[in-house]
């Protein structure tokens, strides 16, 4: 049996070397390559799939997580394998909710992405032990709690507490209470401060 596999990556470079992984492992091949998640999920339904590698930042468009949740929703049995670059701390619990089978660091590569594909393709789900520790001010990106993330993860797209509150579905005082613990616990002195680096060091991006 030969796996038909489709890859969706913007950066060219990384897209040739999934190429290449994939087309030198035995029972794989390459179907499709996309350099946007759109284009991916588009052909995903309407052409048999069992892989797909699939980036979750693409540059104005359709992210990765959207597009999984839509070839999941076409397309139960196709198997997902999330790769990313970023430390954004909200990723892996989306693609869990999602269903998305795997999920790789490119730049922290606890298993070889050959291992991660076969073990996927086994019936296996891997995930990594843990995220990147990513530094966030005096703290880590792992320092925060959970709910801090999803206000941090709101808070990046120029939200007020008011419509942090009602996304999230908690009070307007409890969000300026989760930022006030961010700001002690990060050293930044505004809430500006805290969206801007948490942004830039890629721990927090509104998609």
């Amino acid at each position: 049996m030969c796996y038909k596999v489709v890859i969706a990556e913007d950066f060219k470079m990384i897209r040739d070397v999934f190429e290449n992984t994939v087309t030198g492992a035995e029972g794989y091949e390459v179907t499709a390559s996309f350099a946007t998640a759109a284009e991916a999920a588009a052909y995903c339904g309407t052409h048999r799939v069992d892989l797909v590698m699939m980036d979750v930042l693409f540059p104005g468009g359709m992210s990765g997580l959207t597009a999984s949740e839509q070839i999941k929703a076409a397309s139960p049995d196709t198997k997902i394998l999330m790769v990313t670059s970023m430390p954004e701390l909200t990723y892996i619990s989306r693609a869990k909710e999602i269903g998305v089978e795997s999920f790789w660091y490119k730049e922290v590569q606890d298993r070889p992405l050959l291992e991660v594909i076969r073990r996927t393709m086994a019936g296996e789900s891997v995930y990594p032990a843990s995220q990147p520790a990513v530094s966030l001010g005096n703290a880590l990106g792992t320092d925060f709690t959970e709910r801090e993330i999803q206000v941090l993860h709101e808070l990046v797209s120029g939200a007020s507490n008011r419509e942090i509150g009602e996304t999230l579905g908690i009070a307007e005082k409890t969000v300026k209470m989760h930022i006030g613990n961010m700001l002690q616990k990060t050293g930044f002195h505004s809430r500006l401060e805290l969206a801007v680096q948490a942004r830039h060091r890629g721990i927090a991006i509104h998609d």
